[in-house]
């Protein structure tokens, strides 16, 4: 048996998705989140796998909060053999209560559809990842503990929740290992959340660390400061630059607290006459019923009255059934769609924008951080054409980006954050970001702390936590479930769909059938080769 606490990373290492960190201390094991993969469909293959990892052997789950790329895969958790103990803050819990049987709802659905495509194409059929009663029996998991309050996750590891400042009931995770030669004290910093978000307070963490694990989403980015003011005042000019009277502003948005952010925004705005009163839909029922829960938690949030008024606002409308959502189709006149998925993946922003891309009279309002490999990324990084349902769709509507709604700090938010958690005595350890995401805060952390105390873990790498340093042992693992060059980039499936567009956009500037048989043999002969 290793007398020294093993850390294992099995996701949000080189990717922001499938948080899921598993520390073995002697034959104790605690998982730190276990969240969906999203991203490119390598990635998202993943969350189809085995975990790299016996189930039944996890003795306590601690999830930091309730995005899905932190909680999402509870569920087949559950399923696969974990009865042990969920423990969370009281919002998460309320939070995955809705989340969890959606995330289901949604997998099931999607897989339904594509299993109809899979029969006209002679194709297998797939299952989803998990279903409505996976989801419903990790739920009762869930086990509520206090900000602040000491709980013992299991024989010689207790733990305590912080403020993160992210999300209603997010958290940093403080815990307390006790080992042959000292106790250690590892800080997991969850996701922290920005100094101007409207709903919550600041991230709140004390200070003196043998080990901290700190998320860098956007630890290259130098937002410009924000505040009420100057945040209201950039959704005003997207709002104004966008009005159309045949058109309609989209705004793909996470379902949990981006939106209800926007909505308390939007409705101070027309409310205060900066912009055009008009309908503003919520085309999502995970929003609705998560909008009730922050209503419940409303005086544990700032500006919570802002959201409540907001809420009841008379050109503020909740879409519930697939009727109602299919019929915004058939609205006229200026309005705005929020819709989930904020990263344009699943959801019902697919159908708004299935039939919104091809206008020029629309616009669509990016407010969150967009995976590699998502529809979000790839309509952000300015595609003139997309695939969506099968069907290709020219893109002719504005794509616009307002980053200042993100629930991510910043980098220099994130290099502060860490300086006031000195000193970190024997390893800092940067997790969910992309390449130059990680690659920013490594910099910026290494202006107040040694560069060889600075780890950079890849998907299921593994670290000795001793005393004084970590120690990688990653080469001694199995070989990880991907290869690690596709992590965080790219893969073939999006190359495949980018070289399909290309080619029919080739073929259809063709002057004529013989310039586009000339095309399709350079083709044949490539392919040959």
């Amino acid at each position: 048996m290793n007398d020294h606490p093993v850390l294992r990373f099995h996701g949000a290492a080189g990717t922001v998705t499938g948080s899921c960190f598993r520390l073995e201390v002697g034959k104790r094991q605690i998982l730190v989140d276990c969240g969906l993969f999203q991203g490119s469909k390598t990635e998202k293959e993943l969350n189809y796998r085995d975990f790299p990892f016996d189930p039944s052997a996890i003795d306590a789950v601690i999830l930091t909060h309730a995005h899905i790329d932190h909680s999402g895969l509870l569920p087949k958790l559950s399923r696969m053999g974990y009865q042990g103990p969920i423990y969370a803050t009281r919002g998460t819990i309320d939070l995955c209560s809705v989340m969890l049987p959606d995330s289901a709802h949604i997998q099931e659905s999607e897989v339904e559809f594509l299993n109809r495509r899979n029969l006209r194409r002679g194709r297998d059929p797939v299952t989803p990842i998990y279903d409505a009663r996976d989801a419903a029996i990790a739920v009762t998991l869930l086990r509520p503990v206090e900000l602040e309050a000491w709980q013992q996750a299991t024989d010689g590891v207790r733990f305590r929740f912080w403020n993160a400042g992210h999300l209603l009931g997010s958290t940093s995770v403080e815990m307390e290992v006790e080992t042959p030669e000292k106790t250690l004290r590892i800080l997991f910093s969850g996701d922290i959340g920005p100094s101007h978000k409207l709903l919550q307070h600041d991230p709140e963490a004390p200070s003196g660390w043998d080990y901290v694990i700190c998320e860098g989403t956007y630890g290259d980015t130098d937002r410009e400061e924000a505040n009420d003011t100057t945040r209201r005042e950039a959704l005003r000019a997207e709002v104004a630059d966008a009005y159309h009277p045949n058109g309609a502003l989209l705004i793909p948005s996470f379902a949990v607290e981006r939106t209800q952010e926007l909505l308390a925004d939007l409705v101070f705005l027309m409310r205060s006459e900066k912009i055009p009163t008009c309908p503003v839909i919520i085309d999502s029922p995970l929003a609705t019923r998560a909008s009730e829960i922050f209503l419940r938690h409303a005086r544990e949030l700032d500006n919570g009255h802002l959201l409540a008024d907001a809420l009841h606002a008379r050109n503020v409308r909740f879409t519930e059934t697939v009727e109602q959502s299919k019929a915004l189709d058939l609205m006229r006149g200026f309005h705005i769609v929020i819709a989930a998925s904020g990263m344009c993946e699943a959801g019902r922003i697919r159908h708004r924008l299935k039939n919104w891309l091809w206008r020029d009279e629309a616009t669509v309002l990016l407010v969150g951080f967009q995976a590699t490999g998502t529809l979000g990324r790839i309509l952000e990084e300015g595609a003139s054409i997309v695939r969506i349902q099968g069907d290709e769709i020219n893109v002719r509507a504005r794509i616009r980006r307002l980053d200042i709604y993100s629930g991510h700090a910043d980098g220099p938010e994130l290099a502060a954050w860490l300086r006031t958690r000195q000193p970190i005595r024997a390893g800092l350890f940067l997790v969910h970001g992309e390449e130059d995401g990680i690659a920013g805060l490594r910099k910026r952390a290494s202006s107040f702390l040694a560069e060889e105390k600075i780890n950079v873990p890849h998907l299921d790498g593994a670290f000795e936590l001793r005393p004084e340093h970590a120690v990688d042992i990653s080469e001694k693992l199995p070989q990880p479930r991907i290869d690690l060059e596709r992590v965080g980039h790219r893969d073939w499936h999006n190359d495949y769909q980018s070289l399909v567009l290309d080619l029919q956009q080739e073929l259809a500037k063709a002057a004529d059938d013989k310039a586009r048989g000339v095309i399709l043999r350079k083709l044949r002969r490539a392919l040959a080769e």
